[in-house]
């Protein structure tokens, strides 16, 4: 960080590379071999990184939007950042809606701004998302009326569009994919679809596994309201 107290991102590709594996010269007996198949133990060591790691710092959600547009979401690939100020979990998204538009999107979140409910909606209407499933905290149809009946009218205008589901919910995630580009992620954050000045972490996966992780959850869900389905 520079004493102007902005963030440099500089040469901001800090991803590793999975290592080189050294041969192995010594020599491993016959009886060795039966024993650690007996064990179910590898008889040599091997190490194997099945993510790629690159870490981004963001003051805002422009500066984290601007750094993100020159690096392609590759599978296999976890994009952590650390964000300060005007940056939502809705950011992250927007990061992977530059890129690619998305069949579905799963978001969980314990409660959620007008402003991002109508940018979802937004998204909907244009095409970008075809479908979306809103998970909310059970606090949300009484402490976030205006916000909750935004939510009712979308789905009641849009029944196609997914569903809206409350209950006990802490858990601030998204997940999505467009089938055609084999493109499938997850995004875990510490904010909620709310901006706030506060420091929050979060991060990009690209891995249908971690997709289908959240979506088998998420689908089992039963919602506490009526509205819900």
């Amino acid at each position: 960080m520079d004493n102007d107290n902005t963030f440099d991102f500089g040469d901001f590709d800090f991803g590793f590379s999975k290592p080189e594996q050294k041969e192995e010269k010594n020599e491993i007996n016959a009886e060795d071999v039966i024993n650690c198949k007996k064990a179910k133990r590898r008889a040599k060591e091997c190490t194997e990184f099945s993510q790629h790691y690159e870490y981004r710092r963001a003051l805002s959600e422009v500066r984290m939007l601007e750094a993100m547009k020159y690096v392609k979401l590759q599978n296999g690939h976890t994009y952590n950042f650390i964000t300060a100020g005007d940056v939502d979990s809705l950011s992250y998204l927007k990061v992977v809606i530059n890129q690619h538009d998305l069949d579905y999107v799963l978001c969980s979140t314990w409660c959620m701004a007008a402003e991002d409910i109508l940018q979802l909606t937004q998204w909907y209407d244009e095409g970008k998302i075809k479908r979306i499933d809103m998970y909310l905290g059970e606090i949300f149809p009484g402490s976030y009326r205006i916000e909750w009946k935004m939510v009712k009218d979308f789905y009641a205008k849009h029944p196609e569009a997914g569903r809206a589901a409350v209950f006990r919910n802490h858990y601030k995630i998204y997940a999505g994919c467009n089938v055609e580009d084999n493109f499938y992620f997850g995004i875990q954050t510490s904010a909620n679809i709310n901006t706030n000045p506060r420091t929050e972490q979060g991060a990009i996966t690209i891995d249908k596994g971690l997709y289908d992780f959240y979506k088998e959850y998420f689908d089992g869900i039963v919602s506490f309201e009526k509205d819900g389905r």
